[in-house]
C-alpha cells in the first residue's frame, strides 16, 4: 500500500463520513502513504492508475460504484463501513467500528471475491425484482434517516402485505422455467439485515456462483412462514419457493422494475446476469 485514493461519500452515515475521513488520513499518515483524497461525485473524472489501493468511506453503494475502476485488476479495495446497510462489510467480517475497520486494512489480509454482471453493470452484492425491488426502492429516504437500516425492516412488513405476483421466463442451467413469482433475487453475497439472515448458507464470495431465490406465494401468511424459513435456514425448493445456483441466468423482458445493489433500475431488454469469478481484490477479515 504506496500510493491511494481515498473516496468519501460525505452524505454517507448520517453525516458520519466526514469524522471518518480524518481518521482515515491519520491512519495514512501515520504509514507514510501517498495518498489523494476525493468526493464521490468527482469518481469519474478521477484517473486510478496511479493508485494502488482504494479506500471507501461509505455505504454498499459507494463501493459498487467504485467496482468498474477496479475490476480485474491489482488494485485493492478497502471499506470503512459508513451507509445504511453495509452488507458487504458484513458479509466480509469488517467491523463498522472505522478504527477496528482500519485494523483490517493494515493486516493487509486479501480476498479475491467474485462480481456480479447484470446486463452492463457490476453488482457487488444482488439483484431483485417484486417484493425485493419494492423493499430497496420504495423505502422512503425520511424513514431511513429516522430507523438507519431497520427502516427496511418496517417496509418489509408493509410490502409483504401486499404481494403481487408477475409471469417471468428464466434459462439458466440448460433449462427453462416459466413461473409466477412475487420476488426473484440473484445473489453474489446473500446477507440480509446485516447478517441476521442469508437467502441461501450456500452463498459465497469466492465460489464462481451466484445464488438465485424465487418467492412464489402472495399469501402474507404464507410468505411469513417462508420468511420464518429463512430465518432458520430451511431453504429447501417446494411448491412455494425454489433456490439453486447458477453462473449464467437469463430473464426474459418486456418492461420490468428492479434493484442493482440498491439502485433502482428500468429493465426494457431481455436481462443477462453472469458471475465474473475473483475479479476484485479486497481487504477482508
Amino acid at each position: 500500500m504506496k500510493n491511494v485514493l481515498v473516496i468519501n461519500n460525505p452524505n454517507a452515515g448520517r453525516k458520519k463520513a466526514a469524522i471518518y475521513k480524518k481518521l482515515v488520513i491519520q491512519f495514512l499518515l501515520r504509514k507514510n502513504c501517498h495518498f489523494k483524497t476525493i468526493e464521490i461525485s468527482k469518481l469519474t473524472s478521477t484517473d486510478f492508475e496511479d493508485f494502488d489501493t482504494i479506500i471507501t468511506i461509505g455505504g454498499d453503494g459507494t463501493v459498487n460504484k467504485v467496482i468498474p475502476h477496479i475490476i480485474n485488476t491489482d488494485k485493492v479495495l478497502g471499506i470503512i463501513p459508513c451507509g445504511t446497510a453495509n452488507l458487504l462489510a458484513a458479509k466480509l467480517n469488517i467491523p463498522f467500528n472505522p478504527k477496528k475497520a482500519l485494523e483490517i486494512i493494515n493486516c493487509s489480509d486479501i480476498k479475491d471475491i467474485d462480481v456480479l454482471k447484470v446486463q452492463e453493470q457490476y453488482s457487488i452484492l444482488r439483484t431483485g425484482f417484486g417484493y425485493d425491488s419494492d423493499i430497496i426502492c420504495k423505502t422512503p429516504q425520511s424513514l431511513k434517516n429516522k430507523f438507519g437500516y431497520f427502516a427496511y425492516f418496517l417496509a418489509g412488513i408493509l410490502f409483504a402485505l401486499r404481494l403481487k405476483q408477475k409471469s417471468y421466463t428464466l434459462f439458466f442451467n440448460d433449462k427453462k422455467l416459466s413461473i409466477l413469482a412475487t420476488c426473484i433475487i440473484i445473489a453474489n453475497a446473500g446477507n440480509m439485515y446485516r447478517n441476521l439472515v442469508s437467502i441461501s448458507n450456500n452463498c459465497n464470495l469466492q465460489d464462481g456462483k451466484f445464488d438465485v431465490f424465487i418467492l412464489k406465494v402472495k399469501n402474507p401468511i404464507t410468505f411469513f412462514l417462508e420468511f420464518l424459513g429463512i430465518i432458520f435456514n430451511y431453504k429447501n425448493s417446494n411448491s412455494k419457493a425454489m433456490y439453486f445456483q447458477a453462473e449464467e441466468l437469463l430473464i426474459k423482458n418486456d418492461f420490468s422494475t428492479g434493484h442493482i445493489d440498491g439502485e433502482k433500475q428500468k429493465f426494457r431488454d431481455d436481462i443477462k446476469i453472469n458471475i465474473i469469478p475473483k475479479s476484485v481484490k479486497i481487504f477482508s477479515n
